[in-house]
């Protein structure tokens, strides 16, 4: 097969951790015999800073045309402190998400048997976590109605949904429950929020239509408790971009680090696979940043493509090298540490 690949490796260790991932990638693609073009384009601060604008229509053009699109981190100190800057690096992941159509963030929650003792949380309530979150990208308060009043002392930031936006993130969350253990949660706030009723009645029409699952619906403040304390009555849990937002980064410590996890953008015009966690401006350029959730991000891009062999191979030299300790210091706990890009070529050397 012939892949045409976006690479926006965007800020901080996000070149180091893509770089890793494209090692990988390309052992996978010789092994099974494929062949992979990248097509490198600039976002974030550092297209800010080439270019003026975080998202530039020339890396939109590159994404348009890529069969798939991976991403490394957005985000850099300077604007995070400057409250007063007009342009500012995650303005650029909005606007690709925006005019891509990545509206479903899918974010799989799981542990590592070799590193199951390091989450904070205990091995009873975590061990065989395996979950996966459905958060709508595109719509509600981040892209609501904003601003200032009263000589700008009081500000407002406005959700809202239609039912045609919470139905196609919904029909995916159906559809990823029948491929698994038949369960779905919608999580909301609907005893406060009309957004979050019009959710549930969404959700509770489109019942009909998937007869197998077992449809369930809980507040969000209650997932955020049951989340560490039972994650395993979970499998497929659907909610809108703020909630999305905070309970998939609460779910990444079951795991035990932030590093690990990957994640997916399912779009209508293309889908994009990045790590969860941030750009870690403090790390750059010191070879030390954990590449592991951008190699496994690079693996739900191969199993999307439908090439399942290839994704269950990455999956493995992941595990192996977590099993036998080629980790960066953030996973070492003071024993032998390995750099970013040394992982990268012992995970591509190895498969």
């Amino acid at each position: 097969m012939k892949l045409e690949i976006a690479l926006l490796a965007g800020d901080g260790i996000g070149p180091e951790v893509i770089e890793q991932a494209v090692k990988v990638a390309n052992a996978v693609a010789a092994k099974f015999d494929h062949n992979i073009t990248w097509n490198s384009a600039l976002t974030g601060a550092a297209a800010i800073d080439a270019v003026g604008e975080p998202y530039p229509d020339e890396t939109h053009e590159v994404c348009l045309k890529a069969d798939a699109v991976l991403f490394g981190a957005i985000g850099h100190p300077k604007f995070d402190n400057d409250p007063s800057a007009k342009v500012r690096p995650e303005q650029g992941l909005l606007k690709m998400r925006q005019k891509l159509g990545l509206f479903a963030n899918v974010r799989p929650t799981f542990t590592f048997p070799s590193l199951i003792d390091k989450s904070p949380l205990k091995r009873e309530r975590i061990e065989g976590t395996d979950l996966v979150f459905l958060r709508e990208l595109t719509g509600g308060i981040y892209f609501g109605k904003r601003g200032r009043e009263d000589n700008g002392n009081t500000a407002y930031d406005t959700c809202t949904y239609t039912r045609a936006e919470i139905q196609r993130l919904a029909k995916k969350g159906f559809e990823m429950a029948m491929s698994r253990s038949k369960n779905l949660c919608c999580v909301d706030k609907a005893n406060v929020l009309e957004s979050s009723r019009l959710w549930r009645e969404t959700v509770q029409d489109m019942e009909k239509d998937y007869p197998e699952v077992t449809v369930s619906y809980e507040f969000v403040d209650a997932v955020a408790m049951r989340l560490v304390q039972w994650p395993n009555d979970y499998d497929v849990l659907i909610t809108e971009n703020l909630f999305g937002d905070i309970l998939t980064d609460e779910a990444s410590v079951i795991s035990g680090s932030m590093g690990l996890m990957p994640s997916a953008s399912l779009g209508e015009k293309t889908s994009l696979y990045e790590p969860i966690h941030g750009s870690y401006p403090q790390a750059a350029g010191k070879d030390i940043a954990n590449p592991l959730a951008t190699v496994l991000s690079a693996a739900m891009l191969f199993d999307d493509k439908g090439l399942k062999d290839e994704a269950a191979a990455i999956r493995k030299v992941v595990n192996k090298s977590l099993a036998e300790g080629v980790v960066t210091e953030d996973l070492a706990e003071g024993g032998k540490s390995y750099k970013t890009s040394e992982v990268g070529d012992w995970l591509a050397s190895n498969l």
